[in-house]
């Protein structure tokens, strides 16, 4: 049996009470890994490498993803924070304007940003070494860059808390100060995973692909591709087709 699979036989997909937890640190993600994932995002998840982060329970907190995903596209995110309660609990922090007062500072404290900078730095090597354990390799397109608008900016608070959940604390210092500001909502020692998520039926299946890489583009960076299907070139052929007429008249 696979010492990181999720059990089945507690709510959530996570181990019964007399189930030791799982060990801690990066694990290949199961299949019953995925099925969580999937039903914590809403969506099917792609291209998860590794599980770096877990309830004590042994659900998964933060998703690993491949610096190149299976289409071929760069992902500068590696850590995805999945967790529905963690998420919403971040989503808090930034809607009370933490961010903005977290860039002022900074601005302010040279400290506190050579930091942030060792933050992004490291963010930097746990990528490629991802890479390299997931058989990717170096993924140059990204290279110097990471993600949540490190090293000088925050622009996502969710990317910086998925860092500090799964490079532990002491490396990321703003992602840590979010991780401590969410107390009131979530904290490492208790499971929060009952009720948190759909578990009845079949998981998420539908391909949203479409809105970018794990759905989510204004994390990556840049606007999410759009598939080319047939009703698009069609469309496509269709406003062509009015241009040249109204070129010709």
């Amino acid at each position: 049996m696979d010492q990181h699979a999720v059990g089945d036989n507690a709510p959530g997909g996570h181990p019964a009470k007399n189930e030791a937890p799982t060990v801690p640190g990066y694990s290949h993600p199961s299949a019953r890994d995925l099925d969580v994932l999937s039903r914590q995002l809403g969506r099917p998840v792609r291209d998860v490498v590794e599980i770096p982060a877990r309830c004590v329970c042994g659900n998964p907190l933060v998703a690993a993803t491949s610096p190149r995903l299976s289409n071929g596209t760069p992902f500068p995110t590696t850590f995805y924070l999945t967790h529905p309660v963690i998420t919403s609990a971040v989503s808090r922090l930034e809607a009370a304007g933490l961010m903005n007062r977290m860039n002022e500072r900074l601005a302010e404290d040279s400290g506190l940003a050579a930091s942030y900078r060792a933050a992004h730095d490291a963010y930097l090597v746990s990528r490629a070494e991802i890479g390299e354990r997931s058989g990717i390799g170096a993924v140059p397109e990204i290279d110097g860059i990471s993600a949540g608008g490190m090293p000088t900016r925050v622009k996502c608070l969710h990317v910086l808390v998925g860092h500090s959940l799964a490079a532990g604390p002491g490396v990321n210092p703003l992602g840590d100060e979010a991780l401590e500001a969410i107390s009131e909502w979530w904290t490492a020692d208790r499971c929060y995973c009952d009720g948190a998520w759909d578990t009845g039926g079949e998981a998420p299946s539908q391909d949203l692909s479409r809105h970018g890489p794990q759905g989510l583009p204004e994390i990556v960076g840049r606007p999410a591709p759009v598939r080319n299907t047939q009703k698009h070139a069609e469309e496509n052929h269709a406003d062509e087709k009015t241009d040249s007429t109204e070129a010709a008249q």
